[in-house]
C-alpha cells in the first residue's frame, strides 16, 4: 500500500483513518510527495518502530530533473542525442537521491500521436523506436549499473499499456485499438525498458479495448511477468484501482489477479485484501508474489541494511560548484532540444521582416517555463 503525503497532493486526495498508526502497524509499503530528507525521516522512524521493521519506499514524479531543470521529455527527445539524455537522467537522480528519495515515476515511454492528448510532453513522441532508445537512455541513467551507488534510484516505466491512444485525445479516455497497433506501436517501449532492468512499471488510468489497464491480466501477468521476464512491480497510477469496478471490493480483486503489485492512494487493497484473501476469492499466492517483488527491490536497494543510506547528502542541494555544473549541462540540453523550421512553406513570414514580437502572458512567467511535473525547481532560477 502506498500513501501520498498530504503536503503536496497530484490528484485527489483520499481521507486517512491515521496514517502514522498505520505505518506503525506496517500496514503502509511506501510514500510518495515526500519533498525533504528530515519528513522522510520522520516517516522512517515511524516504520523503524513496526514490528518488522520493514523500511518504507518513498517515491516522487521528476519527470525532467529535481532540483536542476531540464528541458520536458518531448524537448529532449527533439535532439536525438541518447547519451545526453541518459546524462540529464543521472543529474535528476543524484539531485533526487539527495532529498531521501528512492524512486521516480518515470520515464512515460507512451507513445503519443494525437496532439490534443496533453500528456504528451512527458514522453518521446510519436515513433515506437525512438521511444524505445529514449526509454533505455533514460532508465539507464536514472538506475545506473546497480543501486550500490546511492546516487542512483529505481525507474518506472509507465503506464502501461497504450495510455497515448487515448480517444480524442482525453486524458483517462479508453484506448481502442487492434492487437497489431498494440503490439508494433505501444508494446515496445516497454519492452526496452524490460530489456533496460526498469525496475517498476506503473499501470494506465485506461482500458484497453474494454478491460481495465490494473485488471488487464493478460498484459501484465502473461506478457510482462511472463513472456517478458520482468522481475520487478506494477504499481497503480493515483487512485485509478478504486473505480474501475462495480465496487472497490471488486476493483481490487481484478487488480490482485491481474498483476498489481502495490496500490496507489486508493486504499483499496487496505479496505479489501484481507477480507478477499479469507474468503478464499484471491489465492494468498499472488499476494506472496507482490510482496516478494517490493520486498526485493527494498534489499537491492540497501534499504534492510540501512533505512537511512539516501538521507546523508542533503548538503550537495546548496553545492554551488555542483549545482553550476548541473545548470551547465541543462542550458547544453536546452541547445540540443531546440526545433528550426526553414521559412520556406511552414512559415509565413515575408524575408523583410526582421523582429517578431512575443505577446501574452505566458512570455514573462518564470514558473510556466519550468514546464509541467517541475519537482523541486524554482522559478527564480
Amino acid at each position: 500500500i502506498q500513501y501520498s503525503d498530504d503536503r503536496l497532493q497530484t490528484g485527489p486526495s483520499i481521507e486517512h483513518t491515521d496514517l502514522f498508526a498505520e505505518i506503525t502497524a506496517g500496514r503502509v509499503g511506501s510514500m510518495f510527495n515526500v519533498m525533504s530528507v528530515e519528513r522522510i525521516r520522520s516517516y522512517q522512524d515511524i516504520a523503524m518502530q513496526s514490528r518488522l521493521k520493514i523500511p518504507l519506499l518513498f517515491g516522487l514524479d521528476v519527470v525532467h530533473g529535481m532540483r536542476t531543470t531540464f528541458p520536458i521529455p518531448l524537448a529532449e527527445a527533439a535532439s536525438f542525442d541518447f547519451q545526453m539524455i541518459e546524462q540529464t537522467a543521472r543529474i535528476a537522480a543524484a539531485e533526487t537521491s539527495a532529498y531521501g528519495i528512492h524512486w521516480t515515476f518515470a520515464p512515460m515511454v507512451d507513445i503519443s500521436r494525437d496532439a490534443r492528448w496533453g500528456r504528451v510532453m512527458e514522453g518521446s513522441g510519436e515513433d515506437p523506436w525512438l521511444g524505445s532508445q529514449i526509454a533505455r537512455a533514460r532508465i539507464n541513467g536514472f538506475q545506473g549499473e546497480n543501486y550500490s551507488n546511492a546516487k542512483s534510484i529505481m525507474a518506472c516505466a509507465k503506464h502501461f499499456a497504450a495510455y497515448g491512444a487515448a480517444v480524442a485525445g482525453k486524458d483517462y479516455a479508453e484506448a481502442d485499438i487492434s492487437e497489431t497497433t498494440l503490439h508494433q506501436i505501444y508494446l515496445p517501449p516497454f519492452k526496452a525498458a524490460v530489456e533496460a532492468n526498469v525496475a517498476t512499471m506503473m499501470n494506465g488510468f485506461n482500458e484497453i479495448n474494454g478491460i481495465p489497464a490494473n485488471a488487464h491480466k493478460e498484459l501484465q501477468r502473461d506478457i510482462l511477468k511472463g513472456a517478458w521476464d520482468f522481475k520487478g512491480f506494477m504499481v497503480s497510477d493515483w487512485g485509478s484501482i478504486g473505480g474501475m469496478a462495480k465496487d472497490s471490493k471488486e476493483a481490487t480483486k481484478l487488480a490482485v489477479i491481474a498483476g498489481c503489485d502495490m496500490d496507489m492512494h486508493s486504499m483499496s487493497y487496505k479496505r479489501n485484501l484481507v477480507n478477499l484473501a479469507d474468503e478464499g476469492q484471491v489465492d494468498v499466492s499472488l499476494i506472496d508474489d507482490a510482496v516478494r517483488r517490493i520486498l526485493t527491490k527494498k534489499f537491492e536497494l540497501g534499504l534492510f541494511d540501512d533505512p537511512y543510506r539516501y538521507c546523508y547528502r542533503e548538503k550537495e542541494l546548496n553545492d554551488s560548484s555542483i549545482i553550476k555544473k548541473h545548470r551547465s549541462d541543462a542550458r547544453l540540453m536546452g541547445a540540443k532540444s531546440v526545433v528550426l523550421l526553414k521559412n520556406e512553406q511552414v512559415l509565413p513570414i515575408q524575408p523583410n521582416i526582421k523582429k517578431i514580437a512575443l505577446v501574452g502572458p505566458l512570455n514573462k512567467s518564470r514558473v510556466d517555463m519550468l514546464g509541467n511535473w517541475n519537482a523541486a525547481g524554482e522559478e527564480n532560477d
